[in-house]
């Protein structure tokens, strides 16, 4: 079953050595993503299952002790997901989970063992929510942190350029988001996603599938787009 959810944006900008002297400018949203955490271990979960976009190579499962780097952005930084070595041979993170376990090293999570998942871009819909639906299956209480971006074309200077469709589409994940609304959610346009760079759209579905008749509530703790890009963070308790 499903016990809690936090959903957060994916960004190595949130390690403070990446982003060097713009890192104050995002210490709202590290603020709220701690918060965010504490609401997932107050929920007591027996295991906490990280999803997020990867490409190819970083897609499945990822165990506990699974290791990550920031070292492709110029940054000397290491992190694991969760206590552990890992096993010889395993894939490194994708950059949404190394950011996860950025965050969970952080907040020294030890409430429950930890996993990752990484999930294709182009999933589409109703596979992202069956794979919620398996992950909430059975009797234990799960925890899942949602890693991913809204779009990434909110002005002429974000990533993507401005698409004049990006903020309306921002706008209805943030509120299903804050409402735990799992139809809005799976409802989300899969090609508009695509258009305006929303790389949280399916870990996003992922959530909805899980989250179907658990009788969560939501809360919005962040919602801004600096840079150009829409971040937001939620909690479903």
């Amino acid at each position: 079953m499903l016990a809690a959810a936090a959903v957060c944006p994916a960004p190595p900008l949130l390690v403070p050595e990446v982003a060097a002297g713009a890192a104050p400018e995002l210490d709202p949203l590290r603020t709220a993503c701690s918060d965010a955490l504490g609401v997932l271990a107050a929920a007591r979960p027996e295991r906490l299952l990280v999803v997020g976009p990867a490409d190819r190579d970083g897609r499945g499962p990822h165990p506990q002790g699974s290791a990550g780097s920031f070292r492709g952005y110029g940054v000397d930084v290491d992190v694991r997901l969760g206590p552990g070595s890992g096993a010889p041979g395993m894939p490194e993170l994708p950059p949404s989970l190394a950011v996860a376990a950025w965050l969970l090293e952080r907040a020294r999570w030890d409430a429950s063992p930890v996993e990752g998942l990484g999930i294709g871009e182009p999933l589409a819909a109703d596979r992202c929510a069956e794979t919620g639906r398996q992950v909430a299956a059975g009797a234990e209480r799960v925890a899942l942190l949602i890693m991913g971006d809204g779009s990434a074309c909110r002005t002429l200077k974000a990533p993507g350029y401005l698409d004049e469709r990006a903020a309306g589409f921002d706008a209805e994940a943030a509120r299903a988001l804050a409402e735990a609304d799992t139809a809005a959610l799976l409802g989300l346009d899969e090609e508009l996603a695509y258009e305006v760079r929303a790389a949280g759209r399916p870990a996003w579905q992922v959530l909805a599938g899980a989250g179907e008749g658990a009788g969560l509530d939501g809360r919005l703790l962040y919602d801004d787009a600096p840079y150009g890009v829409g971040y937001f963070v939620a909690t479903w308790s």
